[in-house]
This record gives structure tokens, sequence and C-alpha cells, in this order.
């Protein structure tokens, strides 16, 4: 990147002190007043109100871009000026890079904010660290991965500073240990350089959020709003370095603060909901109001895991459960996805809210089947205890929090059928039964699973699986590493081996793709035999052309995957139980664990060019299947009949997770039975062993008209994948693919 790059467009000195209080903005056209303003609903009633006029006014700017447009002024910190910065270390860069991010990162302050601290260079939404070396970036930053806050609440940042102090007077500390541990002291010093100068800023304009501030994020918080304004800080000082981190468990960890506050008088539940509103508002600071088209803007993985049991078999869900879904609900934030544990104990109240909230639209709430991923995790081989702490990498893959480096390898499985199994990238493959065909096909899905093995062992270790294990050096992370246990006891990074536990998942995606073709030539050549084998391979091939009325015989005369259909849905249930028995035969290898997982998120659409025609009509370049749901358009049956085809696959043995998306008609889930039957479709969800269930509730209709019209359609949020998007941030790729959802019936 040249010098003259608009990373570059700053003055080195100017942003030292800055802060930005009242910046010009462009106000929307509405009328004044935050009780005035609507957020986009699907529902035909209007969202509640219970937060005050300017709590939503702050909300409405906030999703309308106004900060992130702020941030986007001073996209990145230079570096060039340091003396002798060339001839560091790579730590020794890094600690460098933090400090002048500490020192440098304008200050915000909003006039409503209810916590403060803001991650406001923006480089950062860029998934890099924001200091750049002669124009350029020198670190990718760190994303999936949910960090450990709670630590941070329970002991403050001086309780982790006392932990390197009396690890580094190991004197068996190797000099690479050393400096590892000695750069998160470097990084913890960094934020409380970044905390003094809030604190400085806050004095004179919000001496409240000042007295607040002065304890936390250093010392354990002692009460409700420390808690929130701790858990916010940290949180917000990750982002300002580039990271991407979830949030976890809010409730768990908010939740004895604000029942003190409550039984002393302390707070009211209106009061702590404003506060807690201030955090959801602040997270939407990387909203801007004109993007790149692409996978939408709301894509930071900063999601929130709500209910469920703590460690002791407790139920956690607590008056902070209800607010977070108040909040959410009234103003449609979507920048926090927010994931709720339900089992068969779930209170029936949390039911009802997660209901009332899901039929607004956006797809900001989802559900995790608990009692499943509890036994998925415990097989797999986690302790209760930590099974029981289980959240999300920040999207949906399930995970131990603040425990846990996390990556994934997608691959896509009909690309294998396709070209590898069935040859038909090349010179096409016959099999004589339909028994040989699935052989091959689960032997090419093994090869490919090992390949991901190779490729993980060799991308962390430098070397070919078998040889002595070491962890391969890595690039600087010291601000997610002092975050992470087992870090600062083994003296490693994250990224370099030092999490208690270090996960690759491989997720398999278009399974049910695979699975409809393998039905589809099951039923076509070898049991009705209305096409040879060849005979379809160089149909496929042509791409179905002159072949107009054999597929829409394929296409409309057999019921596929999704449908309650227990001959096809056999074919999918079959793909996604082998591959997790092929990747089962990783485990034990390395220190590595593999579970098994599916997912796409979204790749559909770049997979595409790459697929040839499919056997079950659809023709080369079709954007098909999404995670573990049926392929657009297959499933007519309703959302319960979907439900129940993915529940027949043993979905305890995708241990990082097998998402399945809903879209449901907004005429589905009106008035009282509305309610009544989201609720049972969720218990249903339960019953029949699902795993992670995304629902979403929108009008194609509506959906055309925010395309013709995105300006006046700014809130209108939708569920994409692992994430939320408003809608008009979408490429028309992603729009295409959100419309063309099959709209569900409950």
């Amino acid at each position: 990147m040249s010098l003259e790059s608009p990373w570059n467009r700053m003055s080195l000195e100017s942003p030292y002190k800055h802060m930005i209080l009242e910046s010009p903005w462009n106000r929307i056209h509405r009328e004044p007043g935050g009780n005035n303003l609507e957020f986009y609903t699907a529902f035909n009633e209007k969202r509640p109100i219970r937060l005050n006029a300017q709590t939503r006014e702050f909300a409405w700017e906030s999703l309308h871009g106004r900060y992130g447009e702020e941030s986007l002024r001073t996209p990145v910190v230079a570096v060039d000026d340091i003396i002798g910065f060339e001839r560091m270390t790579e730590y020794g860069k890094y600690d460098a890079a933090i400090a002048r991010i500490a020192e440098m990162a304008p200050i915000r302050i909003c006039e409503f904010e209810t916590v403060s601290g803001a991650a406001t260079l923006g480089g950062a939404i860029d998934h890099v660290v924001p200091a750049f070396w002669r124009g350029g970036k020198l670190w990718d930053s760190v994303s999936h991965v949910t960090l450990g806050f709670g630590k941070v609440l329970e002991t403050g940042i001086d309780g982790i500073a006392q932990e390197l102090i009396l690890r580094l007077a190991d004197p068996a500390l190797g000099a690479p240990q050393i400096e590892i541990l000695e750069s998160m002291r470097n990084t913890i010093g960094a934020l409380r350089v970044w905390h003094k100068r809030y604190l400085e800023a806050l004095a004179r304009v919000k001496p409240a959020i000042h007295g607040n501030l002065i304890h936390v994020p250093f010392k354990p918080a002692r009460h409700f709003h420390e808690a929130v304004q701790s858990l916010w800080f940290v949180f917000a000082f990750e982002r300002l370095c580039g990271n991407w981190p979830g949030i976890g468990r809010i409730d768990e960890m908010l939740g004895g603060f604000l029942k003190r506050d409550l039984a002393s008088g302390v707070l009211t539940l209106d009061e702590a909901r404003e506060i807690l509103a201030g955090f959801f508002i602040k997270g939407c600071e990387w909203i801007r109001r004109d993007i790149p088209e692409d996978c939408g803007d709301a894509h930071h993985y900063q999601n929130i895991v709500l209910s469920g049991m703590d460690v002791d078999g407790q139920d956690v869900t607590n008056e902070v459960t209800y607010l977070v879904l108040d909040i959410v609900e009234e103003l449609g934030i979507g920048d926090f996805p927010v994931s709720v544990r339900i089992g068969g104990n779930t209170p029936e109240k949390l039911l009802t809210r997660m209901a009332e909230v899901i039929r607004h639209g956006g797809g900001i709430v989802a559900a995790y089947n608990e009692p499943l991923i509890l036994k998925s995790l415990t097989e797999f081989g986690y302790s209760t205890a930590e099974a029981r702490r289980f959240a999300n990498d920040g999207c949906w893959e399930v995970q131990v929090p603040g425990k846990t480096h996390f990556g994934y390898y997608p691959f896509d499985s009909l690309k294998i059928l396709l070209n590898d199994t069935l040859g038909l990238n090349g010179t096409p493959a016959l099999f004589d039964d339909f028994g040989s065909l699935y052989a091959k096909y689960l032997a090419d899905l093994k090869r490919a699973v090992e390949g991901i093995y190779r490729d993980t062992v060799r991308d962390r270790t430098g070397q070919l699986p078998g040889a002595d294990w070491h962890w391969r050096t890595a690039i600087p992370c010291s601000a997610v590493s002092m975050l992470t246990e087992g870090c600062i006891e083994s003296g490693l990074s994250y990224l370099g081996g030092g999490a208690r536990y270090n996960v690759m998942s491989p997720h398999i995606g278009g399974a049910p793709d695979a699975g409809n073709s393998l039905y589809a030539i099951h039923k076509l050549v070898f049991e009705e035999r209305k096409v040879s084998f060849s005979g379809l391979m160089a149909i496929l091939q042509s791409n179905w052309e002159g072949q107009e009325a054999l597929r829409q015989y394929v296409l409309n005369q057999y019921t596929y995957y999704g449908n309650d259909h227990d001959e096809a849905d056999a074919f999918t249930c079959n793909v996604l139980n082998d591959f997790a028995g092929i990747v089962a035969e990783l485990k034990g290898r390395c220190p590595i664990l593999f579970p098994a997982g599916v997912s796409t998120f979204g790749r559909q659409i770049e997979w595409a060019p790459f697929r040839t025609a499919v056997p079950f009509g659809r023709r080369k370049g079709d954007i098909l299947s999404s995670n573990t749901s049926p392929t657009p358009g297959t499933d007519s049956a309703g959302a319960t009949a979907m439900i129940r085809s993915y529940c027949k696959a043993d979905l305890s043995r995708q241990a990082n997770g097998a998402a399945l998306d809903v879209k449901l008609h907004h005429t589905a889930v009106q008035g009282e039975n509305g309610v009544e039957s989201l609720v049972a479709l969720l218990k249903g969800f339960v019953a029949l062993g699902g795993f992670f269930l995304q629902p979403d509730v929108v009008d194609a209709t509506v959906l055309r008209l925010a395309q013709a019209n995105p300006e006046d359609y700014k809130t209108l949020s939708v569920r994409v994948s692992g994430w939320n998007a408003r809608f008009v941030t979408l490429g028309p790729e992603w729009q295409e693919m959100v419309i063309e959802r099959t709209a569900q019936g409950v």
C-alpha cells in the first residue's frame, strides 16, 4: 500500500489528545424525539417502547452510521516515526504499535452514553491491527474467539497482571516465553494509558461515568453499572486493537451484580435496562452509512449467549436475560446476535419472550439445544463442568469461552461428489450400483478430511504429521492471549498453542445438496432406470441442455431433504453421520482437537461457479443449500417438517455445531397463536434432537422493496448465517440468497 493511501492521511500529532464530543452529522429526516422513532419490524405491531427518548435517539443515530463514519476519519495510527522500529523483534513492534494505538486513538464520548470507551480507529473494522508501517498493515487481527471477560469482572485486570508477575518469576522460562509474557504486561500497560485518557476526558463532561470507570476494569466490579462498564471497556479495547471477540454468557456474568443491586434498592429494573441498552448501542459503533456491498455490516462476531446451566448445573436465567431480550426487541439491534440455551427445563416465560422477539424479524435470537450439546461435548471428551460453560466463537460454533483457540476449515462436499467421485470436471466415472458409488464418495470425503488434518498440522508446526510436536511461531496477539486461559500458564500465545483447548474443526458444506444428488441418482438411474448412469453424467456435463422434460421430472416428482420424507432424508443424514465418523478417526492424533461441524456461512455463493449441474435438476451456477438447511425451493412441507428432517441425523456427533436456518413467513407468527406456535416450534426442536436453530421472520415482498428503496429500510435486519446484517448492506447475490430461502409456515 502506498504512502498516499487513505490509511495514512493523518497527522501523527493531531489524534493524540483528540476527543469527539459532537461531530458534524446530517440527521436523517424524521420527527424529533426518540419516542417517535420507528425501528423496522416484520410484525404487524410496532416494537414496544420501554427506554427513554434519549436512549432511543442514541440508538437511532448509531444504527444509521454516525459513529462508524467518525471512525473512518482516523483509520489507523502510524508507527513510522518510532525510532528503531524496523530493528525491533516482532513482539517489540507489536508492543510499540499497541502503545501507539492507546496513546493516539481518538477519544469518543457520546452525549447519551451510559458506558464509555470506543474503538475509534476505522482500520479495525477491516480485521487488522490498526497501526500501519509505511502505509501498510503489520498484522491481521483475531476473531472467532470469545474471551475470558468473566475473569475481568471477578479479579480485575490487576489480577491478571499479578498472574503475569508471578509467572515471570519462574526461572525455568525460556526467552521466547518471557517475551510473550512481557508483551501481555505491556499490553496491560497500554490499556492503562487508554484508561487514563478516558478518565481525564470524562472528569469534566460525564462525572457519573467517570466515577464508575475509576475502579474498573483494573479492580473487580462492585455493582451492576461498574460491571457493565468494565465489560464494555475491555471489549472496546480489544476491538480498538483490531480484534473481533464474542461476548459470551452476559447474563451469567452480570446477573449476580444486578440481583444484589435490585435487592438493596441501588437500582430499579428500568434504570438497569437503560444502562445495559447503552452497552448494546455502543456496539453499533462500526456501522457505516455507506459500505461496499458484501456480506453485511454487522459481521464482527460479537455474539451473546443467554440462559442455560452454570458449572454446577443450576439455571442461570435471571433479570439480565430478560433485559437483553427487552432491548433487542425494542431497538432491533442485530450487531450482537443473541443465542439462547434452551432445554426441557427452560422457563416457559423465557420461551415466550424469545418468541415475542423472534416475530419482529431480524434473525436476532437463535436457539441452542442445551441437553444435546452437553451430550455432544462430553462424548467428545470435555468434562461435564467444561461442557456446561459452552458459548460460541462469536459466530455459532460451540467452544468453551475464555479457554479456546478456535479455527475451522470449511469444504464443499457437493464439489467432491461432482468432481472427484463422479468426475464431471473431466472424464466421468461409471458405477454399476449405488453401493459402489457411495463407497467411492466416502473414500473421497475421507481423503479431503485427511488433507485438512495434514494442512492443519503443517500450518501449526511447520512440518508434516508424525514428527515431534512443537508449535510454530505465530504473529503477536497479546491483547487476546492475556484473556485466554492457558496462555499465561504455558508462556505461549493464543495463536501459538497457549490456549487450554486448541480446536480446528473440519466443516462440511453442501451436505443437503450432496444428499439430494445421491438420492436423485439412486432413484433415476438405479431404481427407476429412466436414464443410464453414463447418460446422466453426459446430461450433467451439458448443464441439462435439451433435457428439460427430464429435468422437470427430477425437480418435481421427487421429494427431497427437508420435507420429513424418510427415504430422501436418509441420504443427507447418511452423509452427515458418515462424515462425523471420518472426523472421529482424527481424535488423539495430535494436541489439536478436531470436532466435526457443518456450515457454509454463505460460501454457497462463492462455491457456485466451481460446481457443475446437479442430478436433482439444478443447473451450474445455482446457489444451493446453506449450513444444514434444505436446498432453496425443495422444502414445501413447513418448518416442522424441515426440523424433523434435520433431526434424523445424529447431530450430537457434530460436536462443533450444525445450524438450521428457518425462514418463517410473517403471517405465520401474528397474534397470540403466533407466539404459541413459535414456542411449540422451539420445544419440538429440543425434543427431536436439533443442535442450533436460526429462525428469521421476513417477507420477500418487503425485501424487494428494500432493494429498490434502500434509504427507507436502513434498519431492516436479516439473519445471514452466524450473523445478522442490515439487508441493504448486503451485495446483490447475498440479498438474493436471503430472498430465495423458502418461507415456511409454523
